[in-house]
């Protein structure tokens, strides 16, 4: 560890990590820069003076601010070259600090706190959130704020079995672990995880790990603040008056514990409202101005019964054992027309999830510091007022919903097909009817129940349960299984644990307490295990693997692999081509970078022809295939015929029938279709046909003799120089010796290739054709010279 001048610093992970304060935001409370590799950030904590009127909690803020030229990238659309709010990432980045530092602030806080993360400078390799978590702590600790830290963070990857210290995003991407811990000299106070199945003792390896490599970084911020610590200011802590404790505790403590001993959440809270409204009535008179703190006194009554009931009488609220889950249900196949439903209930917790399957395109790309990425599952959640017996005016999703979404959407990722295999896009919306307790954690068994509903093939169900946590001042706590909400709110810790029969997938843990004891993490995860596979066999009682068929409304998706030089010719210039695919078929097409195409259609035949016009584009025309062609122009030496989407071959006149043709509108017209067989492909890659090939030769035939060179008739191909097909008649020549075949490249004379210039007015004939006395038609078109 080195002291700098205006910092601190250390080796930690194999990089430099250093702390510095005084350049930057001096009229902030504390302020710090922190840089990790050669990411920065600033970290600012500021506090007010005195606390808003009415307020009965703690506000704090966390605002991560995600700047785009930490990256080096201009942020936004074309329209909007600015930050504007903050993207997910962000806000789940915000989250995972106010977890961490909200319980190192002293109880009944009450002044507005707010801590500001800005992303100065990225790297690419060493992620923000780390070295944002420990900013946060940093800059808290050597302000006057009294903050009761510090903290630190580190991330723990896994890859091929071995533990990375603040692995990479690359290391991430291909990794098994990605585990987040904050913790202080005592124990732990946050976790964040998503895991591939992780054994449960690799998972508490891997937090003795975290807790060990933390320990540096609060010595480091000790030597910063010993350094530029400020005093500490005092904050203002609600405070209830022993009177109104007493008097509440006296006159209507009993009714108030045998109410909240009532099982059912909604005959609990009118019984406790009904003592509540009776104490302020009869209690306001003589409380006088202390009546105002009634509210927050039968609260901390309540805290205090609880608490008792669980640690002192070993019993819960609604009247289970402490290892007790409660009653589970589950349900598919709910609603129509979805494509996938799941409906799972815990008790009066209750969710709906529904499955949608989408297109390739239809993946939702993130654009944030690091390189534009994409995401095939999505994982939406929604708590609306009702499910908590509420009437509140709903506003677009919170950071809670956020959150919650997120960590469903991390627990599920782990079972997902790869895309070859089921190149859908997945989303899961997961609707709260009911609340009381762990809705997340729901959530991810409805969307188990919705995915396989939905015929997408996961590897294995996953689960999720909370473990909760109540425990006194020493050494007695009791865990929780399957915590109520009246636990969540009265207790120290909601211990969120989602996996499969394997192993872990996720992890999140939110704490009251200021730290959890190491040795009580491998309990967890053990009592977590024991209550997640009691779930999993209810949700396989319920569907017992995934469906063989999708949905008849959800989309079917083919797939063609096409080489990457061809992609160009499926878009066509300004996407011509691949609009004209999706128009004529109402198919969808998403085209990737290595040549696969991905084709959505709600109809198989509409999803099919676009495939075969796709292939049939791509492919390469061999001499000898047959093809059922569109004849598209008609000359007068031959047809033009579409075999392929944009490739046209010539059937010569000559090769329209064994019999003489006099004209090629006496046997073909434009629209027609017609069987033909690839007779030539000539140097030039122009393509010759023939239909007669196709046709019996008659009995008797005898091939006509061709005129010799230079003696009439014929009408070849002229010169190279004379392009493709589809020329028109050159001028007339001069007066010549007629007919013949090719001339000389020099002197335009002959064929000249269909489609090409005309010949010279000065340079004679060429091939006339059928022995024209005028010295030949001009070849159809010899180069000008």
């Amino acid at each position: 560890m080195a002291i700098q001048e205006n910092g601190v610093s250390l080796e930690w992970g194999g990089r430099t990590l250093s702390i510095e304060t005084g350049l930057f935001a001096s009229q902030a409370n504390g302020a710090v820069t922190v840089q990790y590799g050669e990411t920065v950030v600033l970290v600012t904590a500021t506090m007010a003076r005195e606390p808003r009127a009415g307020m009965d909690f703690f506000p704090l803020t966390v605002d991560y601010e995600e700047r785009m030229y930490a990256a080096g990238k201009m942020p936004g659309s074309r329209f909007v070259r600015r930050e504007t709010r903050p993207g997910e990432d962000a806000i789940l980045n915000g989250r995972l600090i106010d977890r961490s530092i909200r319980p190192q602030f002293p109880k009944g806080a009450l002044n507005d706190v707010q801590v500001v993360i800005t992303t100065l400078a990225y790297d690419g390799e060493n992620e923000v959130d780390i070295v944002g978590l420990i900013g946060a702590s940093a800059a808290l600790h050597i302000s006057d704020i009294p903050f009761e830290g510090p903290i630190g963070g580190v991330k723990i990857g896994m890859v091929d079995g071995d533990f990375v210290i603040n692995p990479t995003h690359e290391q991430v991407e291909n990794g098994q672990l990605e585990l987040v811990v904050a913790a202080r000299q005592e124990g732990i106070c946050m976790i964040e995880a998503g895991a591939k199945m992780v054994f449960e003792e690799q998972m508490a390896e891997a937090h003795e790990l975290a807790f060990r490599l933390i320990q540096p970084i609060l010595d480091l911020q000790e030597q910063l603040r010993e350094k530029y610590g400020k005093p500490k200011s005092e904050m203002k802590i609600s405070v209830i008056p022993d009177a109104v404790s007493q008097a509440i505790e006296t006159q209507y403590g009993a009714a108030f514990k045998t109410a909240l001993g009532t099982p059912a959440k909604g005959e609990r809270n009118f019984g406790v409202e009904n003592i509540k409204k009776e104490a302020k009535t009869a209690l306001a008179e003589s409380l006088g101005a202390d009546a105002s703190h009634l509210s927050a006194a039968f609260e901390k009554l309540a805290e205090k019964y609880t608490r008792e009931m669980i640690l002192g009488e070993g019993r819960r609220p609604d009247g289970r054992g402490i290892g007790d889950l409660r009653e589970l249900t589950a349900k598919t196949s709910i609603l129509p027309r979805t494509h996938g439903t799941g409906l799972f209930s815990r008790g009066e917790t209750q969710v709906l999830t529904i499955a949608t399957l989408g297109s390739p395109g239809d993946e939702k790309i993130i654009d944030g510091l690091d390189d534009e990425e994409k995401r095939r599952y999505l994982h939406h959640y929604n708590f609306p007022p009702y499910s908590v017996g509420e009437a509140r005016p709903m506003r677009g999703p919170g950071r809670r919903e956020i959150g919650h979404g997120a960590l469903a959407e991390k627990a599920l990722v782990p079972v997902l097909p790869a895309q070859k295999d089921f190149p859908y896009t997945l989303r899961c919306v997961s609707e709260v009817l009911s609340s009381n307790g762990s809705t997340s954690m729901a959530s991810v068994c409805g969307s188990t129940l919705a995915l396989m509903d939905a015929g997408v093939p996961i590897s294995a169900p996953v689960a999720g349960i909370s473990i909760g946590l109540v425990k006194d001042e020493g050494d007695k706590y009791t865990l929780l299984t399957d915590i109520m909400g009246m636990e969540d709110f009265y207790g120290d810790m909601d211990f969120k644990v989602a996996g499969t029969e394997e192993g872990i997938t996720a992890i999140q843990l939110d704490t009251k307490a200021k730290y959890l004891p190491m040795a009580m993490i491998p309990e967890v995860f053990a009592q977590a295990r024991d209550a997640r596979l009691k779930i999993l066999d209810v949700l396989k009682g319920a569907i017992a693997a995934p469906r063989e068929e999708l949905s008849p409304y959800a989309p079917r998706i083919l797939t063609v692999n096409i080489p990457v030089e061809r992609i160009g010719e499926v878009i066509g210039p300004g996407g011509k081509m691949i609009r004209s695919i999706v128009e004529r078929t109402g198919a969808k097409i998403d085209i990737e970078d290595d040549g696969t195409v991905f084709i959505s259609s709600l109809k198989a035949e509409g999803g099919e022809m676009a495939a075969k016009i796709i292939s049939d584009m791509t492919r390469e025309i061999e001499i000898g295939e047959q093809y059922t062609g569109t004849v598209t122009r008609l000359m007068n030496f031959g047809a033009f015929v579409e075999i392929l989407p944009g490739k046209e071959g010539l059937i010569r006149i000559s090769d329209l029938s064994w019999e003489y043709v006099p004209s090629v509108e006496d046997v073909l017209k434009v629209g027609d279709t017609v069987q033909i067989v690839v007779s030539e492909i000539d140097d030039q890659n122009r393509v010759n046909l023939s239909r007669k090939a196709l046709m019996p030769k008659p009995e008797g035939y005898q091939e006509r003799e061709r005129a010799p060179r230079g003696e009439g008739g014929g009408g070849d191909r002229g010169p190279r120089e004379g392009g493709g097909f589809g020329g028109d008649r050159g001028p007339r020549p001069e007066r010549g010796d007629g007919g013949g075949n090719r001339g000389p490249r020099r002197e335009g004379g002959g064929g000249g290739g269909f489609g090409g210039g005309r010949p010279p007015r000065r340079d004679g004939g060429g091939g006339g054709g059928n022995g024209a006395p005028r010295g030949g038609m001009g070849g159809f078109g010899g180069p000008r010279r």
